[in-house]
């Protein structure tokens, strides 16, 4: 008994100091992985003050990149709307319309910073329904130009302006997706192989539709500044909303039985196509915004037609069961009223970064819920069934293609 009460005492000390030592030695790990980001932040300090970009910028005129965003229309009044791409600011010295130099004002300034946006206001007695197109000029000499192609008066924001909107987003999203919920009683008849083949089909619908986002996506960032690495936000945003939505996929089938997990992968259907919408209804409210209101409403028309079978995708998994009322009003608001804030958001003010972020988004949703279905169809597959899953593939995607027909491309 001596010997242990004598043991004790002179361990503890040895922990101690063992303890004394470990924070040194961790503050001094921090140290050696901060090292070299701050010898980068010293380099790059010393490139840009005495560096060689001195010489670069004595030999080379300086590098300039306008974007010109849109052009806003009221009577006899042009608004430009522009960002600075480019890696240097940039200075608005003349601006003309039609090969005529025209007087104008622009705020916050004449300068703008590299990723600044400037608003142009000039004067000019525009002609509706004639092409005009405007040139921006800086100190040296180099021009940037936009067409319009069909001169419109951009609509003033209001409650009515809203309330059309809104309207828009429910004639797109809401209405079509809910008529398509309502092929539910027919499919809740249909033998195991036949809801098999639905079930693929709707695999094939969802790659249809992820494909055409990343489409989209990289058309519309092809019109980005190159600053914004249009094709680097596609990715961040597609993988991004892929791992966000793997990630509420297993909190809503964790300990779940089979039939909550239908209903989960319902959910996750629903989801992605909401998000998908909401880059939809972007290019709508966008195309009213701008102007192109001839455009706006076929895309209207051709969206409703489109959308109608992402109704039959949502209560694919769900055919066999006996989901309530308030659980169908759930997933139809959540696929199609995303619609609505889309066209709000392109409506009020359109922004390519976000159109391409949202597009970007949407794909990655969709995939990652075609994954999910695609892991329910192996689990579940059955050896004379496999036929229907192709058949069902292969439906889905010429169904999504025949359809794609009616919206302007």
């Amino acid at each position: 008994m001596p010997s242990d009460d004598r043991s004790t005492p002179s361990e503890a000390p040895g922990a101690a100091a063992a303890s004394r030592r470990s924070r040194p030695a961790g503050a001094k790990l921090w140290l050696w992985g901060l090292l070299p980001l701050a010898l980068l932040a010293v380099l790059v300090v010393v490139f840009f003050r005495v560096g060689l970009i001195g010489v670069f910028q004595a030999a080379f005129p300086p590098v300039e990149d306008l974007t010109i965003d849109r052009v806003a229309l009221t009577p006899g009044q042009l608004v430009v709307y522009v960002t600075n791409g480019g890696p240097e600011p940039v200075t608005v010295s003349q601006v003309l319309v039609d090969d005529a130099y025209w007087q104008f004002s622009i705020e916050p300034g004449a300068t703008i910073r590299r990723l600044g946006s400037a608003r142009i206001t000039l004067q000019y007695p525009w002609v509706e329904g004639e092409a005009h197109v405007v040139k921006l000029m800086t100190p040296t000499g180099l021009t940037f130009e936009h067409t319009i192609a069909v001169a419109t008066e951009s609509p003033q924001v209001d409650a009515r302006y809203l309330g059309t909107f809104t309207l828009l987003g429910i004639y797109v999203g809401v209405i079509p997706v809910f008529l398509g919920l309502l092929w539910l009683p027919f499919m809740r008849r249909l033998s195991r192989r036949w809801v098999a083949f639905f079930l693929a089909l709707t695999a094939g619908l969802l790659v249809f539709l992820g494909v055409d986002a990343v489409v989209e996506a990289l058309d519309v960032a092809g019109g980005l500044p190159p600053a914004y690495q249009g094709t680097a936000l596609i990715l961040v945003g597609s993988v991004i909303a892929f791992l966000l939505l793997a990630g509420a996929g297993r909190l809503l089938a964790r300990g779940a039985d089979p039939v909550r997990q239908r209903f989960a992968l319902a959910t996750l259907i629903a989801l992605g196509i909401g998000l998908h919408n909401l880059g939809e209804g972007l290019a709508i409210g966008a195309a009213y915004s701008l102007g192109e209101i001839a455009l706006g409403t076929f895309l209207v028309v051709g969206f409703a037609i489109h959308n109608t079978t992402e109704g039959l995708g949502i209560i694919s998994p769900i055919a066999r069961e006996r989901p309530t009322l308030q659980t169908l009003v759930f997933l139809g608001v959540l696929a199609g009223a995303p619609t609505i804030v889309g066209a709000w958001i392109g409506g009020l003010s359109y922004s390519p970064v976000l159109a391409t972020l949202f597009l970007a988004v949407g794909a990655g949703a969709i995939f990652q819920v075609v994954y999910e279905l695609v892991k329910l169809m192996v689990a579940e597959e059955e050896a004379k069934a496999m036929i229907y899953q192709f058949a069902g593939f292969a439906a889905g995607l010429l169904v999504m293609y025949v359809t794609g027909l009616f919206v302007a491309a």
